[in-house]
């Protein structure tokens, strides 16, 4: 039979997993320092944002890390630990994150998973200066568009200079 605190702690351990796995970006960062009331302001944003902050032991954390086998992240993991994860736009995220750490200089970005590839501290501040969904999706399909507008400019002109032919011919035979 198992004791409570040991139940506990599997059930804590679960969660961790369960927030690592079922979310497409997730990123880990140290919070020492900083105030509750900073970190219910960010918790509020991400969760605007789609996301969510979770605080956890650093041993449950080392503990659902490995047992996902991302054991280079597990090493990574010490002071007071939270992880922010969300489903939807990961730049949006890491932009936000990016943003807190430069707000409070004691928070400092540990890595993260997107896909299931680590990310190191570079890797995020990166991903922070994309653009957001919106606006690649708007590039893309402004790319996409291109060859079609330009080819019915092409066949516009064309059309154009055919009446501006016509009318100068007809001017020059007398017509209007």
């Amino acid at each position: 039979m198992k004791k409570v605190g040991q139940l506990f702690r599997e059930n804590l351990v679960s969660q961790v997993t369960e927030g690592i796995d079922k979310n497409s970006s997730v990123f880990v960062f140290n919070y020492s320092k900083v105030s509750s009331f900073q970190l219910g302001e960010l918790r509020k944003k991400m969760k605007q944002a789609g996301a969510d902050v979770y605080v956890s032991k650093n041993a449950i954390a080392q503990i659902a890390l490995k047992n996902l086998k991302h054991d280079v992240l597990a090493e990574r993991i010490n002071g007071q630990t939270a992880f922010v994860w969300g489903s939807t736009d990961s730049a949006q995220i890491s932009k936000m994150l990016v943003g807190f750490a430069k707000e409070c200089e004691h928070v400092k970005l540990q890595g993260g998973l997107l896909d299931g590839k680590i990310l190191e501290q570079n890797d995020i501040k990166r991903l922070s200066d994309l653009p957001s969904r919106e606006v690649l999706l708007a590039q893309l399909l402004g790319t996409i568009q291109a060859p079609i507008t330009r080819l019915m400019y092409c066949l516009n002109a064309k059309s154009i200079d055919l009446l501006s032919i016509l009318k100068q011919y007809s001017e020059k035979k007398g017509g209007n």
